[in-house]
């Protein structure tokens, strides 16, 4: 009979021969010093990318509400989910540590602004997007470390990864989310430890906690993993029966047994569960409605997908090939390569992944092109692959690669800083990520507006009263200002300063005749553009 040790040694045996892909495999292997350079330089480019001037570009209406929704929590303490409208509430209560840490270490100097700036609140979608580059660093072992940089490398400096890293939408958490569910899951099967079975569930919750398209990421996940374990078997190249049963009854042994094995998987949805209850019930403060419409949320949604922003089932492929075109095309290659040879499982599991997801989100009418940002994570993964495939197929001869890499990097990086600090409000159709975008006369209409009340007596209480119908989002821009009317149609007023829509311009003119002069801005028109088809007037009140 064998002893506890020897049994044991045995069953760790068992569980090395069962995981061959854990070391990484490809041929080309650096020292950790290396690596560890080759690390760090990629995250230092892919920060200052995400970091510098964070505030060069104005804010889009999304982020305007979700700026108001972030200024009642910091100030007011007031947060409730709406299910009809927005998403979840991760992003806020995440945003709102830096204003509440700053209230408490300044107090009453921070009065005013409690740390509530246009970089703070854009920090942590840059934060999460740099956060997400990480746990690909995690991978290293799966992928092998030239495909892992490659990876990294392709993610860094993604013109759509970077755009939205700089924009405050949940849409970077909600891929982070998405992946440490991965990291997390593949870690709890390398492993055995049972912390990285509730880190996943915890992934899992605060991913369904930021945005309701959770449900069809979800999905493509387990879709993905089930095809991943089930093609290898239709190639004959799953192994014999025996041997995976010998490899279940050895990870079931490993962690605990059946029923320990039980016990945490109990735990970790109880962790799923509370950690979505928390969020949505606003920590309790509005419980349990708020419960109760996050689940109403995707009957509210179903419908919202068939109604708004409505494109051809081909429109993200398009929009890929114009704006992520290095991605898509090595992602491909990489997708052919597991397919005929699927030497990987996990990069097997990576091209699933990406083609299944973009595959899901085609087939419904609503799209949007920052949820291309859930297909650039995974098609970064298996493009690295390809780039690592190429290398093993040349014999070790770095030549193609190279080449191959400096073209992507070329193509990559001059769309990159193009968008991202130069055309970042050009609505043409090849700047697909600039979608209804704020323009950066807006920035001029701000600035006017703050000339304006630092000349005037009364500063931040100077009077401003908006009648323009769409006006976001200048209430984040004016959020310091304490006597903002918004109206949303024309109406009396005897404040210093009204902001019109240009299509109201006759009847500001007929409603206060001489009482008002207008500011004209630097456009050949005069008026402040504010997003594609509507430009706002300013006007002041005469002495």
């Amino acid at each position: 009979m064998g002893t506890s040790s020897t049994k044991s040694n045995a069953s760790k045996q068992r569980r090395e021969a069962a995981k061959p892909d854990l070391k990484p495999q490809s041929s080309f292997e650096i020292s950790e010093k290396t690596w560890r350079i080759a690390a760090i330089s990629i995250f230092v480019i892919a920060a200052f990318l995400r970091l510098y001037h964070l505030e060069l570009v104005p804010l889009h209406h999304d982020e305007g509400v979700n700026g108001n929704f972030l200024i009642s929590l910091v100030r007011d303490g007031r947060y409730k989910y709406d299910p009809a409208n927005y998403h979840g509430p991760t992003l806020y209560y995440l945003t709102a540590v830096i204003p509440w840490i700053i209230k408490i270490l300044f107090g009453p100097a921070a009065r005013d602004s409690y740390g509530l700036t246009t970089f703070v609140i854009r920090f942590i979608p840059a934060f999460f997007g740099l956060a997400t580059i990480v746990l690909v660093f995690l991978l290293r072992r799966r992928l092998g470390t030239m495909a892992t940089l490659c990876a990294a490398f392709f993610l860094a400096i993604s013109p759509g990864a970077v755009y939205l890293s700089r924009y405050y939408i949940h849409e970077t958490l909600f891929v982070f989310f998405t992946l440490g569910i991965v990291v997390a899951g593949l870690r709890f099967w390398e492993t055995r430890n049972q912390l990285y079975l509730l880190l996943a569930s915890a992934s899992a919750a605060m991913l369904f906690a930021t945005k309701e398209t959770a449900m069809i990421s979800a999905a493509v996940l387990i879709i993905a993993l089930a095809a991943t374990l089930i093609y290898p078997q239709l190639l004959g190249q799953g192994g014999p029966r025996k041997k995976k049963n010998v490899e279940s009854e050895s990870f079931i042994d490993e962690v605990g047994g059946g029923v320990s094995l039980a016990l945490w998987i109990g735990l970790a949805v109880a962790v799923f569960v509370a950690i979505n209850i928390f969020f949505y019930s606003s920590f309790f403060t509005n419980y349990p409605q708020g419960v109760y419409d996050s689940l109403k949320t995707f009957q509210i949604w179903t419908k919202t997908g068939q109604q708004a922003h409505v494109h051809s089932a081909t429109t993200y492929l398009q929009w890929l090939t114009l704006e992520e075109s290095p991605l898509l095309f090595l992602g491909s290659i990489g997708a052919v390569f597991v397919v005929f040879r699927p030497k990987k499982p996990f990069a097997l599991f990576s091209a699933l992944w990406a083609f299944g997801i973009i595959a899901a989100y085609s087939l419904v009418p609503y799209k949007t092109p920052w949820l291309a940002l859930n297909f650039i994570v995974p098609l970064a993964l298996i493009a690295g692959y390809a780039v690592q495939r190429i290398y093993q197929l040349e014999r070790g001869q770095i030549r193609l690669p190279i080449v191959i890499l400096a073209i992507a990097v070329l193509i990559a990086g001059y769309q990159t800083i193009d968008l991202n600090f130069f055309n970042y409000d050009n609505d043409s159709n090849y700047y697909v990520y600039v979608y209804a975008h704020t323009k950066r006369g807006t920035t001029e209409l701000v600035n006017d507006i703050d000339k304006f009340a630092q000349q005037s007596a009364e500063g931040a209480k100077t009077g401003i009263t908006i009648v323009s119908p769409d006006y976001w989002p200048l209430p984040w821009y004016l959020r310091n200002y304490s006597r903002v009317g918004y109206f949303g149609h024309m109406t009396q007023s005897t404040e210093p300063i009204i902001i019109a829509s240009e299509t109201q311009q006759a009847e500001m003119e007929s409603t206060f005749g001489g009482v008002y002069r207008q500011v004209r801005s630097s456009a050949p028109d005069g008026t402040f553009p504010l997003r594609p088809g509507v430009n706002l007037l300013l006007y002041v009140r005469q002495p």
